[in-house]
């Protein structure tokens, strides 16, 4: 990894992870990683910075809530009023935060992928995207539908992005927590985007 990207190279930011998360959160992030890799080869994006935000996109998610809401309201990118009353969202806007600012990672394609890899946004970018589905089909998951996840993630990135957030708002649905604002943007930006492509 080049200083161009981050301030560390890659085995630097695994042992900043390995200090900062549990083994099995650790492993995640590993296999986000390579998913992300992946991904980013079959669409044409930057397989180093695929690699990069999937590393880190769960950088966070172990400190406690304080610190994390504390990072978040800092993050600079659009920490809304809802995400504030919702702790399991915390940890990606406060990873984008300690990703900029402790990392010294500045490209803001991969500070964006971190930051709504949880809640998602309309108009997402290709990167941004990657990560968000990354996180959804990693080796490690192993919810009921995760191989029709891959299988779309694999064949329609625009498809994927649809289905994966129908299975989270669904999920959020039935669990009776809050929306975030730029979820319910992102569901709808999408549902637009494939009825205009049929």
């Amino acid at each position: 990894m080049t200083g161009a990207i981050c301030g560390c190279d890659t085995d630097e930011i695994k042992d900043i992870l390995k200090i900062r998360l549990s083994k099995k959160r650790y492993t995640h992030s590993l296999n986000v990683a390579e998913a992300a890799r992946s991904l980013a080869e079959k669409y044409g994006a930057d397989k180093d910075k695929a690699y990069l935000a999937g590393l880190v996109h769960d950088i966070c998610k172990e400190i406690p809530k304080e610190e994390q809401l504390a990072m978040a309201k800092n993050c600079g990118r659009d920490f809304s009023p809802v995400e504030m009353k919702i702790p399991p969202l915390y940890h990606a806007a406060a990873g984008a935060w300690y990703c900029e600012n402790v990392l010294h990672i500045h490209d803001e394609d991969i500070l964006n992928a971190v930051r709504y890899h949880t809640a998602a946004r309309a108009g997402m970018s290709l990167m941004e995207e990657i990560i968000y589905l990354a996180d959804l089909i990693s080796e490690d998951r192993s919810y009921k539908d995760v191989g029709k996840m891959r299988r779309l993630a694999s064949a329609d990135i625009s498809t994927a992005m649809l289905a994966a957030l129908k299975f989270s708002v669904s999920d959020v649905i039935e669990k009776g927590s809050l929306i975030p604002e730029s979820t319910g943007a992102a569901y709808n930006y999408y549902a637009e985007k494939m009825k205009n492509k049929d």
